[in-house]
């Protein structure tokens, strides 16, 4: 990209073009990659047969969400440990590999074809960190990163429409479904990934504002979660409180659609998803104008104790018959997508500036998702194996209203804990 190679203009307003430019490619580039991950789920699979008393679809989501969660401890050591050359091709190799495992499903007769989910989901759990490489350690990540992180909203909703028009429109298959989608999706991904191998990298004034991202070893990684241990784990508590509801909205948003009336509607899925991402991407990508990292790191944890109230209330609402099917799908996805994004894009970005540590953001985002992607994994499980017959509304809506409760509690606890850090290192 030419407009970035030479001296053209201030330095503010190249950083402006190439934040604009990063945030733009990375949510195109993630938003191709759902196409290749969520589009089973539009799917009834209603007349496929149980899977060791399981229903398939339930064993089809383990299993993907299987592969996802062992991707995370995979990358715990991959992606803290990657290196700047060539990720371009790290991409384009894993979504490869996702994408022949959606051939084999729809080739492979069920109910073998569910373990080909399995390895559907694990190169694709990878892809997130390596994207986020690209923009992590800016002035300008907390725009960028959110802007890659409400992909996760939008492509969410939107690749589910696209699968949904593919099934209503064109007939495709249930089996063939994941295929056919990730195929539509295909030239606009190479496309995205060769923008995004032109990202310039940070300049000098972002490594002074937000420290030099390096590579991390295994001693690395040891020192630095010794060292914010007890900071660390409670945010890993409340990661995968936000992950487990995230992840249910995720795989089972077709069923709770359809419980609440809404299941011949392909529309609904965008409907609720476009708002949400908007608002998110405004409130998110606003911190950036807050220069100082210890103020920007504080006030996170408060967006996330908003993010669980608006979550929380509105399921109570919901639960007691005051606020319709619609307005709560949005309200809870809002609320959730508070508390969840600035995980993905700003907290620990932020922390890292903060303390003034060497590393990356993959060490920590890999560590918290892995344990986020277990208990998902744990609770479909349990759902699907001891009360089979609840619906995942009623799930849904009464888990978060617990969960709501003890996430404001732990994210209080630590914001005092990492206070009294900052107090004792620099003060």
């Amino acid at each position: 990209m030419l407009i970035f190679s030479g001296k053209t203009g201030t330095v503010r307003q190249k950083d402006t073009l190439v934040a604009l430019y990063a945030a733009l490619v990375t949510f195109l580039t993630y938003a191709t990659v759902y196409a290749f991950r969520k589009p089973f789920t539009v799917g009834s699979f209603e007349q496929e047969p149980m899977v060791f008393g399981v229903h398939y679809k339930d064993a089809l989501v383990i299993s993907q969400v299987l592969g996802y969660m062992m991707s995370k401890f995979y990358g715990i050591r991959f992606i803290s440990e990657l290196k700047k050359i060539g990720r371009g091709r790290v991409i384009l190799l894993l979504v490869a590999i996702s994408w022949l495992a959606l051939l084999l499903f729809a080739w492979v007769p069920t109910p073998w074809n569910v373990v080909f989910l399995f390895v559907n989901g694990f190169p694709l759990g990878m892809i997130w960190g390596v994207i986020f490489s690209y923009v992590e350690g800016r002035k300008a990540t907390d725009f960028i990163g959110a802007a890659l992180a409400v992909s996760f909203i939008f492509s969410s909703g939107f690749v589910k429409s696209v699968a949904k028009w593919l099934l209503i429109d064109f007939q495709v298959t249930d089996q063939w479904l994941p295929f056919a989608t990730g195929l539509v999706f295909l030239i606009p991904l190479l496309l995205f990934v060769f923008l995004l191998e032109r990202i310039l990298p940070p300049s000098g004034s972002d490594i002074q504002l937000r420290v030099s991202r390096e590579p991390m070893g295994r001693l690395e990684r040891k020192q630095f979660f010794r060292k914010f241990s007890t900071g660390i784990v409670l945010l890993i508590l409340i990661y995968v409180f936000l992950t487990l509801f995230r992840d249910i909205r995720d795989n089972y948003a077709a069923d709770i659609w359809k419980e609440l009336g809404y299941g011949s509607q392909p529309s609904v899925f965008t409907a609720t998803e476009i708002p949400i991402t908007i608002a998110v991407l405004a409130l998110i990508s606003s911190m950036m104008l807050i220069r100082n990292n210890r103020q920007a790191f504080v006030v996170t944890h408060w967006i996330i104790v908003a993010g669980f109230l608006i979550a929380g209330v509105s399921s109570l609402l919901f639960v007691s018959g005051l606020l319709p099917p619609f307005q709560w799908m949005t309200w809870v996805g809002m609320g959730l997508y508070m508390g969840y994004i600035p995980f993905n894009c700003i907290l620990f970005d932020r922390m890292i500036a903060t303390f003034r540590q060497t590393g990356n953001v993959g060490f920590l985002m890999y560590l918290a998702d892995s344990f986020g992607y277990l208990a998902s994994v744990a609770v479909i499980v349990s759902k699907t194996i001891f009360n089979p017959s609840l619906s995942w509304t009623a799930v849904y809506s009464n888990g978060v209203i617990l969960l709501s409760v003890v996430g404001i509690a732990a994210t209080i606890f630590a914001l005092v804990y990492f206070n009294k850090k900052y107090s004792l290192l620099f003060n």
